[in-house]
């Protein structure tokens, strides 16, 4: 009996003593944050150069109602992180996820994901106070990222949506190119669009950045930041703020020097080269062109490459095939080149 009575003892107070050691050791580490995220606007006010939209949403945010948006503009503008932030401040972060349903790319986004989960996301109704006493709108927001990429069907099942229930829900349609976007939905959304960042603010908000993670530049990295419209975004090696999908400039006039000078067999195996080591067509496609305009071409020989790029690029966004197409490119480069 007292050996019983000892084990029980025993098993009452293990786990007590086991969760004391442990207590130290399983603390959780703060977690890495990539800059990008780390340092995206919170609230409206501090997104930079896009002063329309800002003032838009401040009214907003002060009582007036929010009509349906349509944002659209160059990547990297900061089209999701205004209206994020937007959200943010309208809801606070106990409503935010209970009022504001996201879709992006990574998302099906056929006719029947419009019919179910938006539709029934839409016809919800909400309350106009937040859980903190603040008053909110009575309103949802349905956010669709890179609604260009939605199909035809979809966008029109869309529409009847925004028309039914816009006293319950607001739309947030977020694009590159606005001509994608049937007129239907265009003409019930306010159109803003998200001009490119001058360098100079790009500028400004690196050296901030770099300031607040104690972070030493060069000079000759800071202007290769801002004229690749990247921002740092790596945590782990501060010292390396290169962004890593800028294709190097050695690798780019090795390309054209093959197409100005090699062989189509050398061609072939450079492209292929640059493709596997992982380089987007499209950054390779950008950086070529700032290449071509600067290289000693006729006028007709630079309109007949860049009228070919342009269709190059119209086919990436499509979804070919990056080596085939940077092959075509290539091929008509060398083509105008050996007309000299």
């Amino acid at each position: 009996m007292q050996a019983f009575l000892k084990g029980a003892t025993g098993q009452t107070t293990r786990p007590q003593k086991d969760k004391a050691a442990a207590g130290p050791s399983t603390e959780k580490k703060a977690k890495a944050v990539p800059w990008v995220e780390k340092y995206r606007p919170k609230c409206v006010d501090e997104v930079a150069f896009q002063e329309e939209v800002v003032a838009v949403l401040r009214k907003s945010l002060e009582g007036a109602d929010l009509p349906n948006l349509l944002f659209y503009g160059p990547p990297g503008t900061g089209k999701t992180s205004t209206i994020l932030a937007a959200a943010r401040e309208l809801y606070g972060p106990e409503l935010y996820k209970q009022r504001v349903l996201e879709l992006n790319a990574s998302d099906e986004r056929g006719i029947q994901v419009i019919r179910e989960k938006v539709k029934n996301f839409a016809q919800l109704t909400v309350a106009g106070t937040r859980l903190d006493g603040k008053p909110c709108p009575p309103f949802k927001i349905i956010i669709l990222d890179e609604a260009d990429s939605m199909t035809a069907p979809a966008q029109a099942a869309l529409r009847r949506t925004m028309e039914k229930e816009s006293r319950t829900t607001r739309f947030c349609l977020i694009c590159n190119y606005i001509s994608r976007i049937i007129e239907p939905l265009t003409s019930r959304c306010s159109k803003f669009r998200f001009k490119p960042l001058a360098n100079q603010i790009q500028e400004e908000r690196l050296l901030d950045i770099c300031e607040k993670e104690n972070l030493k530049y060069t000079k000759k990295v800071k202007e290769t930041e801002y004229d690749s419209s990247v921002a740092p975004v790596s945590t782990f090696n501060p010292s390396f703020c290169l962004h890593f999908s800028v294709v190097p400039p050695k690798m780019i006039d090795n390309l054209l020097e093959t197409c100005f000078k090699g062989t189509f067999e050398k061609l072939e195996v450079a492209v292929r080269n640059m493709v596997d080591e992982g380089y987007a067509a499209t950054q390779i496609l950008s950086q070529l062109h700032d290449c071509i305009i600067e290289w000693d071409l006729s006028d007709k020989q630079k309109s007949a490459i860049t009228e070919k790029m342009a269709v190059v690029g119209k086919c990436l966004s499509d979804g070919a095939d990056e080596y085939l197409q940077m092959l075509s490119l290539c091929s008509v480069i060398m083509q105008q080149a050996s007309q000299n």
